[in-house]
């Protein structure tokens, strides 16, 4: 396992962005560990896409204090910029391309910066299998299917080893087992190089998957972070633990499902229990009743302290 530099991946601090008179981002405070997975989930038009734009030095913030990797965007150079890796929704590239020839040509561009520490590029070849292109390897990009195309566009975005990955809804087009794959992917480019991740999707259940923590952003401010588990109990507070007993059922909620799981099952009753389920709060159940209440102006949302995440 690559060894994990000190000090945090992505500092934020009072981050605003204002175009023209609207203002998209109103305070933006976040802090995310290198190493660790983090998705940012928020509607249309939270300022998701503003936030990775200016995090990646794209964009020109209005105020506030951004660090990546131990530096301002606005100022980074090119040895900076090889520590990034990006992968977008959609780009335009040269439909001629060969898949291994592409990767090759943009791979060429981080050996000047590659470290006994941290070889770069990536072998095109494993790098091919790692997305599961082998097959295509010497296939025109423009002779790709959606799911082929939506790998390499993957493979692009860790062909220099990056340090940290910008995820812009990574797994469009991807079908279950794909999808599955990729997951396993991502663990191990955390697991074996640190890298740390910074993941936008839709995909709830993508998210609860693959993130250490969940940053939701309504409103231009973050309005919750957290485990999923935790962000869960800020909004339900209680399990429901169901089961019946013959042909009576029984429905009780509980803040502690495992121990009131446990002293039913040891009790007196316990032999006879059976269909027993427990329910929790979902992260889309928790998801859309933060965005609710912050939608209606909720005090709640207003008096809302994000969760510590665990």
């Amino acid at each position: 396992m690559a060894t994990t530099p000190a000090g945090p991946a992505i500092r934020v601090g009072d981050l605003r962005m204002n175009y023209g008179r609207h203002e998209v981002l109103r305070g933006v405070d976040l802090e995310i560990r290198r190493g660790e997975v983090v998705a940012l989930l928020g509607p249309n038009g939270a300022g998701k896409t503003t936030t990775i734009e200016i995090l990646e030095g794209f964009r020109t913030r209005s105020a506030g204090e951004v660090e990546v990797l131990g530096e301002d965007p606005e100022h980074g150079d090119e040895r900076w910029r090889a520590e990034l890796g990006v992968v977008l929704q959609s780009w335009r590239d040269h439909a001629t391309w060969r898949v291994r020839e592409l990767l090759a040509h943009l791979g060429a561009y981080y050996a000047p910066y590659a470290t006994a520490s941290h070889p770069r590029p990536h072998p095109v070849d494993d790098l091919i299998a790692t997305v599961g292109l082998t097959a295509s390897a010497n296939t025109r990009v423009g002779a790709l299917s959606g799911g082929q195309r939506r790998r390499l566009d993957v493979a692009i975005g860790i062909v220099g080893r990056p340090s940290l990955l910008f995820l812009d809804e990574p797994t469009a087009g991807f079908d279950p087992h794909a999808r599955r794959e990729f997951h396993e992917l991502v663990h191990r480019l955390v697991d074996d190089d640190a890298t740390t991740v910074l993941l936008t999707t839709h995909d709830l259940a993508e998210a609860e998957i693959l993130a250490d923590r969940i940053l939701i952003l309504a409103g231009g401010r973050i309005v919750a972070d957290g485990t999923a588990d935790a962000l869960a109990r800020q909004v339900a507070g209680r399990a429901e633990v169901r089961w019946r007993i013959g042909e009576e059922k029984f429905v009780r909620p509980t803040d502690d499902a495992t121990a009131f799981v446990r002293d039913l099952l040891t009790g007196p009753d316990g032999a006879g229990v059976v269909d027993l389920e427990v329910r929790r709060t979902s992260l889309e159940d928790t998801y859309l009743e933060m965005i609710r209440r912050h939608e209606h102006g909720d005090a709640a949302a207003a008096a809302l302290e994000p969760a510590v995440a665990s």
